[in-house]
């Protein structure tokens, strides 16, 4: 089992150990980015946007302050969104429409959060660092968004 493996299968557990007897739709997003922040090496930003109408609207999150509303379809977490599927972007100024909020971060990771088929937001990771995320952040990502579903009031 990799390093990446063992440490989201720790996430995991943390995860759930904070969620046990919660259903708060804030309070569980609030704590698993921070558990993510304070988990993950070389990340600068991790948090939620949540579906309002037909644009993201910022949530929960640890790292700078972010842009606040973003449009289904524009950016990373926008296309992502509009996609229903997870996007890993190696280089952020190679992304045609990214929008920077923390000119320090330099790839980034965006896990769709869909619920019976619904899209309800994003989870978005930034990091300072080229090509930060793989396959495993996906799956270990994914597997964390899909406890995060599963567990709270949506």
């Amino acid at each position: 089992m990799t390093d990446k493996k063992k440490l989201y299968a720790r996430m995991h557990a943390q995860a759930e150990g904070l969620f046990e007897g919660e259903s708060d739709p804030i309070a569980n997003a609030a704590n698993l980015a921070a558990l993510l922040f304070m988990e993950l090496p070389a990340i600068n930003w991790a948090g939620f946007y949540f579906l309002q109408d037909t644009e993201l609207v910022l949530g929960p999150f640890q790292g700078q302050p972010a842009c606040v509303r973003i449009a289904l379809g524009k950016g990373v977490c926008g296309t992502a969104a509009k996609n229903r599927q997870p996007l890993i972007v190696d280089n952020v100024d190679e992304f045609a429409g990214h929008i920077p909020c923390d000119g320090a971060s330099q790839s980034e990771i965006v896990i769709p959060l869909l619920k019976d088929g619904v899209l309800l937001g994003v989870l978005d990771l930034d990091s300072p660092q080229l090509a930060r995320f793989d396959q495993f952040d996906q799956d270990g990502l994914k597997s964390l968004a899909n406890l995060y579903l599963k567990r709270t009031r949506l």
